[in-house]
């Protein structure tokens, strides 16, 4: 499971928040990538090098998995943000063979693929339709990671990217949301069942003389699934994201973001899962909020906060030297401390 959401500030600009879900711990490490860095692409036969191979023009920082060199979440200098999230039971990739192979990157690469390139939403759609994604699949993930991506740009603009029955769909992303399963021109067309829902309260109402007053605040939004469902939370986002937009303008966007996300921690053992199901990560428990971050485009500074700390961490991708030869791991910590009050 995941949930995300962009905020706009007033000059356009944005802040990009997301959760991460798993069934087992993904082992999320803050990865800094520079500009001009050499990426081998895998092939459909999971051989690193054997797909399309490129070097990337833009330093970025982000969230990897297992030690990996790969992104599952971030941002890049020139402000375009997004992140892989699960859709495990939609996502069917391509099956590139001679030339195309090596015109093909794994869908884990997505993420890095995009950000390493380019700045704009609109690039990025160009670019993907001249490239192939395939179904190889990644050891510490235990198979193909399926996954859809989401990306922001400072443009104002946002986009999901999806590989449907082996083809790829660009839907755009006029309200900035997007969650898991079912993929994301359903997920919008569910919104409209929900435009009875507002943040604004009720009246009571009167019949025959007796009135029917709500028995406490929060009427407006009576109605609005509650649960950790994919289409439940994506609505949830929905709400909260425009409620906030037209009523909460002027509050910081990454204080706000936190706010938001909160609503979406996943507590341990609200979600039992089998190992069988497609998001369980192949391993019998609770699935929970492993990481939540906030990238601020504008600002080029991302935070992130993971689930053995409630402490927030704060990446600012300009201290770093952008055109360094390495990349750099940054643990996250597993540490919460408490300000005392004195």
């Amino acid at each position: 499971m995941c949930t995300s959401f962009a905020l706009k500030n007033i000059d356009g600009s944005y802040v990009y928040c997301r959760t991460g879900e798993f069934g087992r711990n993904l082992e999320g490490a803050l990865l800094f990538i520079p500009r001009n860095y050499s990426y081998s692409g895998v092939g459909p036969d999971g051989i690193p090098g054997s797909g399309l191979n490129w070097g990337g023009k833009f330093a970025m920082i982000g969230l990897n998995a297992f030690g990996a060199p790969m992104l599952i979440d971030g941002m890049n200098e020139k402000g375009l943000s997004g992140g892989l999230l699960n859709l495990p039971i939609s996502s069917v990739y391509q099956n590139p063979t001679g030339d195309d192979a090596t015109k093909s990157i794994a869908s884990y690469q997505m993420l890095m693929y995009a950000l390493s390139n380019f700045t704009t939403i609109e690039e990025v759609k160009v670019a993907f339709q001249s490239i192939f994604v395939n179904s190889s699949t990644l050891g510490p993930w235990k198979g193909i990671v399926k996954v859809h991506m989401t990306l922001h740009d400072l443009d104002g603009k946002s986009a999901v990217f999806e590989y449907l029955d082996g083809k790829l769909v660009i839907t755009d992303n006029p309200i900035g949301v997007m969650a898991n399963d079912p993929p994301m021109a359903w997920q919008l067309t569910n919104v409209g069942n929900y435009v009875n829902l507002s943040p604004v309260e009720k009246l009571p109402v009167t019949i025959d003389g007796e009135v029917f007053t709500p028995p406490s605040s929060g009427s407006g939004l009576h109605g609005l699934p509650g649960d950790f469902l994919s289409p439940s939370r994506f609505l949830r986002a929905f709400e909260y994201t425009v409620a906030a937009a037209k009523y909460a303008a002027d509050l910081p966007k990454v204080e706000l973001g936190w706010r938001l996300l909160n609503m979406f921690d996943i507590p341990p053992g609200s979600v039992m899962m089998d190992a069988s199901d497609p998001y369980a990560g192949g391993v019998t428990g609770w699935e929970y909020t492993q990481t939540s971050s906030v990238s601020d485009a504008k600002n080029l500074i991302y935070y992130i906060r993971n689930f053995n700390s409630l402490n927030i961490k704060k990446f600012d991708l300009m201290s770093q030297d952008l055109d360094a030869k390495e990349l750099k791991i940054f643990q996250i910590g597993d540490v919460t401390t408490y300000e005392s009050i004195q």
